[in-house]
């Protein structure tokens, strides 16, 4: 935003107790306390709240694994490829932490099965370098560019093959023949 730009409403400034109740709703989150977070978004509480280190409430269910605190959220409305300030989705997140079910959860509401970070590592390259091989075979299913390269030309079984997966490198290796 330019620093001229009238137009644009300055970000609201919020008090100790709004701050400390916005906290609370992340360690509900983190914890995976679904129901309790069920109701407070009947209650109209919003699902679109980051963090310091832009971390969404979706980003925090998927990483953390709670897969019923991920389906309020999703149902709720929450964006599943809402970035990271480092540029991580959470379809990246789960692939990385090998949370399939939830994998499947967020393909289901959207999420974009390519959304590569700042660095252009997507989901399959981040299944291939933590050996998560039934996500791998799931975002190959489902569509993913096994042949993607990131911004350093490295594809997921070069990836694979660094990090020393050996399952997901022979398995990418197996789909490239």
């Amino acid at each position: 935003m330019a620093e001229n730009d009238k137009t644009a409403a300055p970000a609201p400034v919020m008090d100790a107790d709004t701050l400390e109740f916005i906290r609370g709703v992340f360690n509900l989150v983190r914890a995976g306390e679904a129901e309790r977070l069920a109701g407070m978004v009947a209650k109209g509480l919003p699902v679109s709240f980051r963090n310091e280190k832009g971390d969404s409430l979706i980003m925090l269910a998927c990483y953390h694994g709670h897969l019923d605190t991920a389906r309020v959220l999703l149902e709720a409305g929450a964006d599943p490829n809402v970035p990271n300030d480092q540029g991580q989705t959470p379809l990246a997140g789960v692939a990385y932490k090998g949370y399939l079910d939830i994998a499947k959860l967020l393909l289901a509401h959207g999420a974009n099965i390519e959304g590569a970070s700042p660095d252009g590592k997507t989901p399959l390259m981040m299944a291939a370098m933590f050996n998560r091989t039934d996500i791998l075979n799931l975002l190959i299913e489902r569509g993913a560019a096994v042949d993607a390269v990131d911004s350093r030309g490295m594809t997921a079984t070069s990836l694979a093959q660094t990090m020393g997966a050996k399952d997901t490198a022979a398995l990418l290796a197996e789909k490239a023949a």
